[in-house]
């Protein structure tokens, strides 16, 4: 079974090859990933990655939306066309798979075989860690939100993977849109249930075409490392989105992400297994050395902007801000949750 997962990168070299590492761990045979005006090294990196299975191409974008026209592209390529999955997220997204031998293969067992897998996201929050480490963020990272609540919504936004006969229309960033003249046969949460008429016919507005996230975990979760450390979180904002040109990370963007409510290592189980796949990465030429670079290009970048003034008042208020997103402890009030895990 060849699965194809496809990303947009800029400046995210000091995280590629545990991202890498951790797909092939669980199915990915095949990587397409377009990058955009890096200045740390990770285009060289991700072309020094070929014999893993890295496709490194620029990325199209002329109207400088770079993830949806990406994405255009992407459907064309014959890696993409020729794969039986294809799985579509960003580098700081990890599938948690939680039956079977924690593959792809086994979620897809686990929920039928059906034409579509869509994940809701889990948030791991900062939880105060400053100081950008160059080793796992999986390991780095243990404390989320209440993965059934997002601030004030008990529905969350997704990630989805694509069975080769998809009625493919066109791939959206967080799942596929089917031609209107023929609906999926099939397509399940992460829990194997059948996801909701309106999210399948995409009959909401963008902000809410989600579905609720209660009960939709048993089989897999997508851990999302939106912020991991505040050093990093603060390279981000300098360097912008890769989706698309002129969006802000402002104090909000950390807030609703950076609830700590819940504690989860599950995912730790595949620390070993990630270790070792690192290791056997880094032994591919020139592998190794384009990613101390990069790494020695982030750090550098995260003393720059704490150098400046403004930043370093910038940090410190973020890390300041309230764990609790606004809105979410009304919600927990009005539905009678605890706000820790029980």
């Amino acid at each position: 079974m060849r699965i194809c997962a496809v990303t947009c990168v800029k400046n995210e070299g000091p995280f590629v090859l545990e991202w890498v590492a951790y797909h092939r761990l669980i199915g990915v045979t095949d990587f397409l990933i377009y990058s955009n005006d890096c200045d740390d090294g990770t285009d060289a990196l991700l072309d020094a990655l070929v014999p893993a299975g890295v496709v490194h191409l620029p990325n199209p974008a002329e109207g400088r939306n770079y993830q949806m026209e990406a994405l255009k592209d992407a459907a064309r390529q014959d890696l993409v066309t020729g794969a039986d999955w294809v799985w579509v997220a960003d580098v700081d997204e990890f599938p948690n798979i939680h039956v079977g031998d924690h593959s792809f293969a086994a979620l897809i067992e686990a929920c039928g075989n059906p034409q579509a897998i869509s994940l809701s996201f889990q948030f791991f929050a900062n939880d105060g860690v400053e100081t950008f480490e160059d080793r796992p963020v999986i390991g780095q990272f243990c404390r989320a939100h209440n993965p059934d609540l997002w601030c004030d919504q008990s529905a969350i936004e997704v990630k989805t993977l694509v069975r080769r006969d998809f009625p493919l229309q066109y791939f959206g960033a967080h799942r596929p849109f089917a031609r209107k003249s023929r609906a999926p046969e099939s397509w399940t949460d992460g829990a194997g249930r059948a996801v909701p008429g309106p999210f399948l016919s995409a009959a909401k507005p963008r902000r809410i075409r989600k579905f609720p996230a209660a009960g939709a975990r048993r089989f897999a979760t997508l851990n999302h490392y939106a912020l991991r450390s505040l050093d990093s979180y603060l390279v981000k904002t300098e360097r912008g989105d890769v989706n698309r040109e002129g969006r802000v990370f402002d104090e909000s963007y950390w807030q609703e992400r950076n609830d700590p409510a819940w504690e989860d290592r599950s995912i730790q189980r595949m620390l070993p297994a990630l270790e070792a796949e690192i290791a056997a990465l880094r032994t591919l030429p020139e592998v190794a050395r384009l990613h101390d670079l990069s790494v020695q290009a982030h750090r550098a970048k995260v003393g720059m902007l704490r150098a400046r003034p403004e930043i370093a008042a910038r940090a410190a208020h973020l890390a300041a801000l309230p764990a609790l997103p606004p809105g979410e402890a009304e919600l927990i009030a009005e539905l009678g949750l605890a706000e820790t895990p029980r």
